[in-house]
Order: C-alpha cells, then sequence, then structure tokens
C-alpha cells in the first residue's frame, strides 16, 4: 500500500519546484532504500540505458551506482511541468574508484501518481570528465545540513 507523498498533482510551478527540491535532497542522501520510497512499487525507469521496473530494482540500481559514484552531489532544476508531470534538467559530481573526477549531466522527465509517487522515470545522462579543480558542486546546498 502507498503512502502519499505530498505536493500531489495537478502541479503548480510552486509545487512542481518544490517536489523537484524534494526529490535533490532526497538522492544527495546516497539512501537507495529512502529514496525508493519516493517510487510507486511498481515504477517503470530508463535510466541510460538500463530498464528498471519496481523498488526492489531500484533499490539494487542505486545500491551500484552509488558505490560506483563516490562523493557523490546533485543538483535539479525544475524544467517543465503539467498536471502529473515535471522535466528537470540536472548535473551531479562524483569521482570514480581510481580518483578521477566527473560531472554528469542530464535531463529526466517524471510521472506521478494520484498519490505524489513517482510511477515513470525517463532520465538521459552524459559524463564529463573534469579535474579537481573544476568542481562546482560540493554536497548539499549552503545551509543545509550535510546527509552523510
Amino acid at each position: 500500500m502507498s503512502t502519499a507523498r505530498p505536493p500531489l498533482p495537478p502541479f503548480t510551478a510552486e509545487t512542481a519546484a518544490q517536489k523537484v527540491r524534494m526529490a535533490e535532497d532526497g538522492w544527495n542522501t546516497r539512501d537507495p532504500q529512502r529514496v525508493s520510497l519516493a517510487y510507486t512499487p511498481d515504477s517503470v525507469w530508463r535510466n541510460r540505458d538500463e530498464f528498471l521496473s519496481g523498488r526492489e530494482q531500484i533499490v539494487e540500481f542505486l545500491t551500484r551506482k552509488w558505490a560506483k559514484e563516490h562523493k557523490y552531489a546533485l543538483r535539479k532544476q525544475l524544467w517543465a511541468f503539467t498536471e502529473n508531470r515535471i522535466a528537470v534538467r540536472f548535473q551531479y559530481e562524483w569521482h570514480d574508484a581510481d580518483g578521477r573526477w566527473w560531472r554528469s549531466h542530464g535531463n529526466e522527465l517524471w510521472e506521478f501518481d494520484a498519490d505524489g509517487l513517482m510511477s515513470r522515470r525517463e532520465a538521459s545522462i552524459n559524463d564529463v570528465a573534469i579535474s579537481a579543480d573544476d568542481r562546482t558542486i560540493f554536497g548539499p546546498r549552503p545551509g543545509d545540513e550535510d546527509p552523510r
């Protein structure tokens, strides 16, 4: 059974921006179990070239992701919205096991159910190698508590 996750559709500019910020904050915890609760139990994802279905696969995917992407720090920005859909653009930075830094850029399309849980996520992402000196994202937004 689902638990409602306000704000709920239909979205306004204010509630869509709030939903985006909540997603950013959640992903920055790097806690796969916690993040998965924002999605319907049967949520469908496309992330790059991976296709996932359901919270169990989401948790497995995020566990692998954050085991590889060290010091992961994310920023999301509202791009557009309709009644139950939101489009975002994002950037995140991380380093691999060899200490090489990356900035990943992308766009996501989200669809929500009536309870405010994400039922569909489509993500297109590109990675760009950067130097440590080129980093611009250093964890949570200024003023926010560090989640780890």
